[in-house]
């Protein structure tokens, strides 16, 4: 394929290494290539995709400062409301909707946890096989199935914070089942926390529609 000489490259710098006064541009194998070498039309798509990468690296940090001024704003607001009770709010945990005066628009802080379990989980375990042992004779197989299914993992080798949770939600007055479910309750810690901040309006038929933010989505 013949490239033409005249094709306008354009003027936002490739990234060019320098050896010995000769330019080169690295391929993706780490191998250099003479820069004359390389086709118009590779340095032009080159320099495109460069270009607007620098673009939405310069939104996504717009973005972040945004959603640290949104948070700050709506925590300084929360404090702000209850200074009129009396009362001092510490922490940014818990969710909150902040509504217009009209009810048209409205922006919300939704904070959720990662939950996960320690080592504590393999005393619960053991006693609910315990338990089920027990029981064999007795037992509801669906009981069984339960439990056997709350301890499956995923295929990252996780377990299920629901389904492992949904067994205390089985009313058995077995002391040794609820000791199992006492570990459960020791054994949940909060392993990472993400807030997230939405703004939604409400569309002619009374519908809230959360505002995209997102390339996909607009």
């Amino acid at each position: 394929m013949q490239h033409s000489q005249s094709t306008p490259i354009p003027e936002n710098p490739l990234p060019v290494v320098k050896v010995r006064d000769q330019e080169y541009l690295e391929d993706a194998k780490g191998k250099l290539i003479p820069l004359a070498q390389v086709p118009d039309d590779h340095r032009m798509r080159d320099t495109l995709v460069r270009e607007k990468i620098a673009k939405v690296m310069e939104l996504q940090k717009h973005l972040r400062d945004f959603k640290l001024e949104a948070m700050a704003d709506i925590q300084a607001f929360i404090q702000l409301s209850a200074e009129k009770y009396g009362v001092s709010v510490g922490g940014t945990k818990g969710n909150v909707t902040l509504t217009t005066v009209k009810g048209d628009m409205r922006m919300m802080r939704q904070v959720s946890e990662n939950l996960a379990f320690d080592e504590k989980l393999l005393a619960a375990k053991t006693l609910i096989d315990e338990c089920i042992i027990e029981w064999s004779e007795g037992s509801r197989p669906e009981i069984q199935t339960l439990v056997q299914d709350a301890f499956q993992t995923d295929q990252q080798g996780k377990i299920s914070t629901g389904r492992v949770l949904g067994l205390r939600r089985l009313q058995i007055a077995d002391e040794k089942w609820k000791r199992a479910m006492e570990a459960i309750s020791d054994s949940i810690h909060v392993q990472d926390t993400k807030a997230y901040v939405r703004f939604q309006r409400r569309t002619e038929t009374g519908r809230w529609e959360t505002i995209p933010l997102d390339l996909a989505a607009v």
